[in-house]
Protein backbone atom coordinates (compact mmCIF):
# COMPACT_ATOMS: atom_id res chain seq x y z
CA UNK A 1 0.00 0.00 0.00
CA UNK A 2 1.17 3.55 -0.78
CA UNK A 3 2.97 4.92 2.27
CA UNK A 4 1.49 8.41 1.75
CA UNK A 5 -2.01 6.94 1.78
CA UNK A 6 -1.24 4.94 4.91
CA UNK A 7 -0.09 8.12 6.64
CA UNK A 8 -3.26 9.95 5.63
CA UNK A 9 -5.47 7.13 6.86
CA UNK A 10 -3.81 7.21 10.27
CA UNK A 11 -4.30 10.94 10.56
CA UNK A 12 -7.92 10.70 9.47
CA UNK A 13 -8.57 8.19 12.23
CA UNK A 14 -6.92 10.37 14.85
CA UNK A 15 -8.78 13.51 13.81
CA UNK A 16 -12.26 12.03 13.66
CA UNK A 17 -14.50 11.00 10.77
CA UNK A 18 -13.47 13.32 7.95
CA UNK A 19 -15.42 11.32 5.37
CA UNK A 20 -18.52 13.26 6.45
CA UNK A 21 -19.12 16.57 4.61
CA UNK A 22 -17.37 19.47 6.29
CA UNK A 23 -19.75 22.04 7.69
CA UNK A 24 -19.86 25.57 6.35
CA UNK A 25 -18.55 24.78 2.85
CA UNK A 26 -21.89 24.86 1.01
CA UNK A 27 -21.38 28.35 -0.37
CA UNK A 28 -20.44 28.97 -3.94
CA UNK A 29 -17.72 31.43 -2.98
CA UNK A 30 -14.18 30.80 -1.90
CA UNK A 31 -13.38 28.52 1.02
CA UNK A 32 -12.42 31.44 3.26
CA UNK A 33 -16.12 32.35 3.51
CA UNK A 34 -16.42 29.29 5.73
CA UNK A 35 -17.15 30.67 9.22
CA UNK A 36 -15.02 27.91 10.73
CA UNK A 37 -11.97 29.20 8.91
CA UNK A 38 -10.29 32.48 9.88
CA UNK A 39 -10.83 35.43 7.56
CA UNK A 40 -7.88 36.56 5.41
CA UNK A 41 -5.37 38.52 7.46
CA UNK A 42 -1.77 39.61 7.20
CA UNK A 43 -0.64 36.60 9.21
CA UNK A 44 1.61 34.05 7.50
CA UNK A 45 -0.36 31.43 5.61
CA UNK A 46 2.29 28.81 6.40
CA UNK A 47 4.80 29.06 9.19
CA UNK A 48 7.50 26.72 10.44
CA UNK A 49 9.96 27.17 13.29
CA UNK A 50 13.00 24.95 13.83
CA UNK A 51 11.18 22.10 12.11
CA UNK A 52 13.15 18.85 12.25
CA UNK A 53 12.33 15.31 11.18
CA UNK A 54 14.57 12.30 11.78
CA UNK A 55 14.24 8.78 10.45
CA UNK A 56 16.51 6.83 12.76
CA UNK A 57 19.97 8.29 12.38
CA UNK A 58 19.09 10.11 9.17
CA UNK A 59 17.95 13.74 9.40
CA UNK A 60 15.52 14.47 6.57
CA UNK A 61 14.98 18.14 7.48
CA UNK A 62 16.88 20.13 10.07
CA UNK A 63 15.74 23.31 11.86
CA UNK A 64 13.70 24.59 8.90
CA UNK A 65 12.22 28.02 9.67
CA UNK A 66 10.27 30.10 7.15
CA UNK A 67 6.97 31.86 6.48
CA UNK A 68 4.82 31.77 3.34
CA UNK A 69 2.68 34.86 2.98
CA UNK A 70 -0.95 35.02 1.99
CA UNK A 71 -1.30 35.66 -1.73
CA UNK A 72 2.12 34.47 -2.89
CA UNK A 73 3.64 31.57 -4.78
CA UNK A 74 6.65 30.19 -2.94
CA UNK A 75 8.83 27.47 -4.45
CA UNK A 76 11.05 25.11 -2.52
CA UNK A 77 13.91 24.32 -4.86
CA UNK A 78 16.18 21.36 -4.31
CA UNK A 79 17.34 18.05 -5.73
CA UNK A 80 15.80 14.70 -4.92
CA UNK A 81 16.56 13.75 -1.34
CA UNK A 82 16.81 17.36 -0.22
CA UNK A 83 13.88 17.13 2.20
CA UNK A 84 11.10 18.74 0.16
CA UNK A 85 8.62 15.87 0.30
CA UNK A 86 9.21 15.28 4.02
CA UNK A 87 8.45 18.93 4.71
CA UNK A 88 5.26 18.74 2.65
CA UNK A 89 4.04 15.61 4.41
CA UNK A 90 4.44 17.40 7.73
CA UNK A 91 2.53 20.45 6.49
CA UNK A 92 -0.22 18.17 5.15
CA UNK A 93 -0.55 16.54 8.62
CA UNK A 94 0.56 13.15 7.30
CA UNK A 95 3.82 13.04 9.25
CA UNK A 96 4.64 14.35 12.71
CA UNK A 97 7.84 16.34 13.13
CA UNK A 98 10.50 15.11 15.51
CA UNK A 99 10.78 18.62 16.90
CA UNK A 100 9.80 22.17 16.03
CA UNK A 101 6.49 23.78 15.12
CA UNK A 102 4.43 24.19 11.94
CA UNK A 103 1.11 25.91 11.32
CA UNK A 104 -1.19 26.59 8.37
CA UNK A 105 -3.50 29.62 8.54
CA UNK A 106 -2.74 29.83 12.24
CA UNK A 107 -3.65 26.20 12.97
CA UNK A 108 -1.04 23.80 14.31
CA UNK A 109 -0.40 20.76 12.12
CA UNK A 110 -0.02 18.63 15.25
CA UNK A 111 -2.54 20.34 17.53
CA UNK A 112 -5.36 20.83 15.00
CA UNK A 113 -4.75 18.57 11.98
CA UNK A 114 -8.46 18.47 11.03
CA UNK A 115 -8.58 22.26 10.97
CA UNK A 116 -5.49 22.37 8.77
CA UNK A 117 -6.98 19.90 6.27
CA UNK A 118 -10.11 21.97 5.84
CA UNK A 119 -8.12 24.82 4.34
CA UNK A 120 -5.54 23.06 2.17
CA UNK A 121 -5.39 21.35 -1.18
CA UNK A 122 -2.60 18.81 -1.59
CA UNK A 123 -0.99 17.15 -4.60
CA UNK A 124 1.77 14.66 -3.88
CA UNK A 125 4.13 13.04 -6.34
CA UNK A 126 2.20 9.78 -6.06
CA UNK A 127 -1.35 9.76 -7.47
CA UNK A 128 -4.38 9.73 -5.20
CA UNK A 129 -7.10 9.01 -7.76
CA UNK A 130 -9.58 6.13 -8.00
CA UNK A 131 -8.68 4.43 -11.27
CA UNK A 132 -12.08 2.74 -11.57
CA UNK A 133 -13.99 6.04 -11.44
CA UNK A 134 -14.33 8.53 -14.24
CA UNK A 135 -12.52 11.84 -14.20
CA UNK A 136 -15.70 13.70 -13.29
CA UNK A 137 -16.60 11.19 -10.57
CA UNK A 138 -13.21 11.68 -8.91
CA UNK A 139 -13.77 15.44 -8.78
CA UNK A 140 -17.34 15.11 -7.52
CA UNK A 141 -16.40 12.75 -4.70
CA UNK A 142 -13.63 15.10 -3.64
CA UNK A 143 -16.03 18.05 -3.62
CA UNK A 144 -18.59 16.18 -1.53
CA UNK A 145 -15.96 15.56 1.16
CA UNK A 146 -15.81 19.34 1.49
CA UNK A 147 -19.59 19.74 1.72
CA UNK A 148 -20.19 20.81 -1.87
CA UNK A 149 -23.16 19.60 -3.87
CA UNK A 150 -25.74 20.40 -6.50
CA UNK A 151 -25.19 23.23 -8.94
CA UNK A 152 -22.19 24.62 -7.08
CA UNK A 153 -20.34 21.32 -7.27
CA UNK A 154 -21.20 20.80 -10.95
CA UNK A 155 -20.04 24.32 -11.80
CA UNK A 156 -16.75 23.99 -9.94
CA UNK A 157 -15.97 20.59 -11.44
CA UNK A 158 -16.63 21.93 -14.92
CA UNK A 159 -14.44 24.98 -14.27
CA UNK A 160 -11.57 22.85 -12.94
CA UNK A 161 -11.74 20.50 -15.93
CA UNK A 162 -11.73 23.43 -18.34
CA UNK A 163 -8.80 25.07 -16.53
CA UNK A 164 -6.66 21.93 -16.98
CA UNK A 165 -8.04 21.30 -20.49
CA UNK A 166 -9.44 17.86 -19.76
CA UNK A 167 -13.17 18.58 -20.06
CA UNK A 168 -13.36 16.24 -23.07
CA UNK A 169 -12.16 13.36 -20.87
CA UNK A 170 -14.67 13.90 -18.05
CA UNK A 171 -16.48 10.59 -18.68
CA UNK A 172 -13.33 8.51 -19.17
CA UNK A 173 -12.11 6.19 -16.44
CA UNK A 174 -8.85 7.35 -14.91
CA UNK A 175 -7.25 3.96 -15.65
CA UNK A 176 -7.52 4.72 -19.39
CA UNK A 177 -5.58 7.99 -19.15
CA UNK A 178 -1.91 8.60 -19.80
CA UNK A 179 0.29 9.61 -16.90
CA UNK A 180 0.24 13.26 -17.97
CA UNK A 181 -3.55 13.39 -18.23
CA UNK A 182 -3.95 11.67 -14.86
CA UNK A 183 -1.68 14.34 -13.38
CA UNK A 184 -3.99 17.00 -14.74
CA UNK A 185 -6.94 15.29 -13.08
CA UNK A 186 -5.02 15.30 -9.80
CA UNK A 187 -4.47 19.04 -10.10
CA UNK A 188 -8.07 19.73 -11.16
CA UNK A 189 -9.37 17.81 -8.17
CA UNK A 190 -7.81 20.07 -5.56
CA UNK A 191 -9.18 23.19 -7.26
CA UNK A 192 -12.78 22.12 -6.69
CA UNK A 193 -13.02 23.19 -3.03
CA UNK A 194 -10.97 26.37 -3.61
CA UNK A 195 -8.45 25.94 -0.80
CA UNK A 196 -6.74 28.92 0.75
CA UNK A 197 -3.39 27.11 0.78
CA UNK A 198 -2.16 24.77 -1.95
CA UNK A 199 0.67 22.33 -1.24
CA UNK A 200 1.96 21.01 -4.54
CA UNK A 201 4.77 18.46 -4.57
CA UNK A 202 6.35 18.49 -8.05
CA UNK A 203 3.00 19.55 -9.60
CA UNK A 204 4.24 19.67 -13.18
CA UNK A 205 5.70 16.16 -13.12
CA UNK A 206 4.44 14.34 -16.21
CA UNK A 207 2.97 17.47 -17.84
CA UNK A 208 3.91 18.63 -21.32
CA UNK A 209 5.16 22.22 -21.80
CA UNK A 210 1.72 23.57 -22.75
CA UNK A 211 0.11 21.98 -19.70
CA UNK A 212 2.83 23.44 -17.49
CA UNK A 213 2.10 26.92 -18.81
CA UNK A 214 -1.63 26.42 -18.25
CA UNK A 215 -0.97 25.22 -14.70
CA UNK A 216 1.08 28.27 -13.76
CA UNK A 217 -1.40 30.63 -15.38
CA UNK A 218 -4.08 29.14 -13.15
CA UNK A 219 -1.85 29.31 -10.08
CA UNK A 220 -1.13 32.97 -10.84
CA UNK A 221 -4.87 33.66 -10.97
CA UNK A 222 -5.43 31.90 -7.64
CA UNK A 223 -2.55 33.85 -6.08
CA UNK A 224 -4.08 37.09 -7.32
CA UNK A 225 -7.33 36.13 -5.56
CA UNK A 226 -5.48 35.69 -2.26
CA UNK A 227 -4.57 32.01 -2.22
CA UNK A 228 -1.12 30.86 -1.10
CA UNK A 229 0.73 28.33 -3.24
CA UNK A 230 3.64 26.40 -1.78
CA UNK A 231 5.24 24.08 -4.31
CA UNK A 232 8.35 21.98 -4.69
CA UNK A 233 10.26 21.75 -7.91
CA UNK A 234 13.60 20.86 -9.39
CA UNK A 235 12.88 22.84 -12.58
CA UNK A 236 14.70 26.16 -12.56
CA UNK A 237 12.30 27.74 -15.05
CA UNK A 238 9.38 27.01 -12.74
CA UNK A 239 11.14 28.49 -9.74
CA UNK A 240 11.82 31.65 -11.78
CA UNK A 241 8.07 32.21 -12.09
CA UNK A 242 7.48 32.18 -8.33
CA UNK A 243 7.41 35.19 -6.03
CA UNK A 244 10.04 33.72 -3.73
CA UNK A 245 12.29 30.67 -3.78
CA UNK A 246 13.57 28.69 -0.82
CA UNK A 247 16.72 26.65 -1.44
CA UNK A 248 16.72 23.30 0.36
CA UNK A 249 20.02 21.48 0.54
CA UNK A 250 20.46 18.22 2.43
CA UNK A 251 17.52 18.99 4.67
CA UNK A 252 18.45 22.59 5.52
CA UNK A 253 16.90 25.78 4.20
CA UNK A 254 19.96 27.76 3.12
CA UNK A 255 18.23 30.75 1.52
CA UNK A 256 14.79 32.26 0.90
CA UNK A 257 14.29 35.29 -1.33
CA UNK A 258 12.97 36.50 -4.66
CA UNK A 259 14.58 34.72 -7.63
CA UNK A 260 16.31 37.88 -8.85
CA UNK A 261 17.74 38.63 -5.42
CA UNK A 262 19.15 35.10 -5.16
CA UNK A 263 20.87 35.55 -8.52
CA UNK A 264 22.23 38.95 -7.49
CA UNK A 265 24.09 37.27 -4.63
CA UNK A 266 26.23 35.45 -7.19
CA UNK A 267 27.61 38.54 -8.92
CA UNK A 268 27.36 40.28 -12.28
CA UNK A 269 28.56 37.35 -14.37
CA UNK A 270 29.56 33.71 -14.18
CA UNK A 271 32.57 32.39 -16.11
CA UNK A 272 32.92 28.62 -16.43
CA UNK A 273 36.23 27.12 -17.58
CA UNK A 274 36.51 23.45 -18.63
CA UNK A 275 39.54 21.32 -19.25
CA UNK A 276 40.71 17.69 -19.28
CA UNK A 277 42.29 17.95 -15.79
CA UNK A 278 40.10 20.25 -13.64
CA UNK A 279 42.21 19.97 -10.48
CA UNK A 280 45.43 21.09 -12.15
CA UNK A 281 43.53 23.72 -14.12
CA UNK A 282 42.04 25.11 -10.93
CA UNK A 283 45.49 25.58 -9.34
CA UNK A 284 46.93 27.12 -12.51
CA UNK A 285 44.05 29.59 -12.92
CA UNK A 286 44.23 30.69 -9.31
CA UNK A 287 47.91 31.42 -9.78
CA UNK A 288 47.46 33.16 -13.12
CA UNK A 289 44.14 35.01 -12.71
CA UNK A 290 43.68 35.28 -8.95
CA UNK A 291 40.26 35.92 -7.54
CA UNK A 292 38.19 33.28 -5.80
CA UNK A 293 37.36 30.53 -8.27
CA UNK A 294 35.55 27.39 -7.14
CA UNK A 295 35.91 23.86 -8.46
CA UNK A 296 32.46 22.41 -9.05
CA UNK A 297 31.57 19.23 -10.91
CA UNK A 298 34.73 19.22 -12.98
CA UNK A 299 34.57 22.91 -13.90
CA UNK A 300 36.34 26.01 -12.61
CA UNK A 301 33.87 28.81 -11.96
CA UNK A 302 34.53 32.53 -11.50
CA UNK A 303 31.77 34.81 -10.26
CA UNK A 304 33.78 37.98 -9.74
CA UNK A 305 34.23 38.89 -13.42
CA UNK A 306 37.98 38.37 -13.51
CA UNK A 307 39.61 40.21 -16.47
CA UNK A 308 41.52 38.42 -19.21
CA UNK A 309 39.51 35.20 -19.12
CA UNK A 310 38.67 35.48 -22.81
CA UNK A 311 42.36 34.97 -23.67
CA UNK A 312 42.95 32.00 -21.42
CA UNK A 313 42.47 29.37 -24.12
CA UNK A 314 45.47 30.66 -26.03
CA UNK A 315 47.53 31.08 -22.86
CA UNK A 316 46.89 27.50 -21.69
CA UNK A 317 47.01 25.41 -24.86
CA UNK A 318 45.70 21.90 -24.31
CA UNK A 319 44.64 22.65 -20.73
CA UNK A 320 41.38 24.48 -21.52
CA UNK A 321 38.69 23.12 -23.79
CA UNK A 322 36.10 25.88 -23.37
CA UNK A 323 35.34 29.15 -21.62
CA UNK A 324 31.71 30.27 -21.27
CA UNK A 325 30.29 33.49 -19.86
CA UNK A 326 26.76 34.39 -18.84
CA UNK A 327 24.52 36.21 -16.42
CA UNK A 328 23.82 34.30 -13.20
CA UNK A 329 20.97 31.80 -13.18
CA UNK A 330 19.20 30.08 -10.29
CA UNK A 331 21.45 27.10 -10.96
CA UNK A 332 24.43 29.40 -10.38
CA UNK A 333 22.78 30.71 -7.22
CA UNK A 334 22.36 27.14 -5.96
CA UNK A 335 26.08 26.49 -6.53
CA UNK A 336 26.95 29.75 -4.82
CA UNK A 337 24.81 28.91 -1.77
CA UNK A 338 25.64 25.20 -1.40
CA UNK A 339 29.06 24.72 -2.97
CA UNK A 340 27.88 22.00 -5.36
CA UNK A 341 25.79 21.69 -8.47
CA UNK A 342 22.07 21.04 -8.28
CA UNK A 343 22.23 17.66 -10.01
CA UNK A 344 24.99 16.22 -7.82
CA UNK A 345 22.51 15.12 -5.15
CA UNK A 346 20.71 12.91 -7.69
CA UNK A 347 23.77 10.83 -8.50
Amino acid sequence: MDSDKVGMNRNVESAGNLTQPLQGCQCGGALWQNPRMPAPTKQPAVRTENLTRRFGDRVAIRDVTFEAREGEILALLGPNGGGKTTLFRILATMLRPTSGEASVMGRSVTGDPAGVRRGIGVVFQRPALDDKLTVDENLRHHGRLYGLGGRTLRRRCAAALEALRIADRARDRVETLSGGLARRVELAKILVHRPRVLLLDEPSSGLDPNARRDLFAHLDAMRDEGATVLLTTHFMEEAERCDRVGVLDRGSLVALDAPQRLKEQVGDAVVVVRGPDPDILYDRLRERVGGSPVLVDGTVRFTDGRPGLDSLVSEFPGEITSVTWGHPTLDDAFVHLTGHRFAEEDR
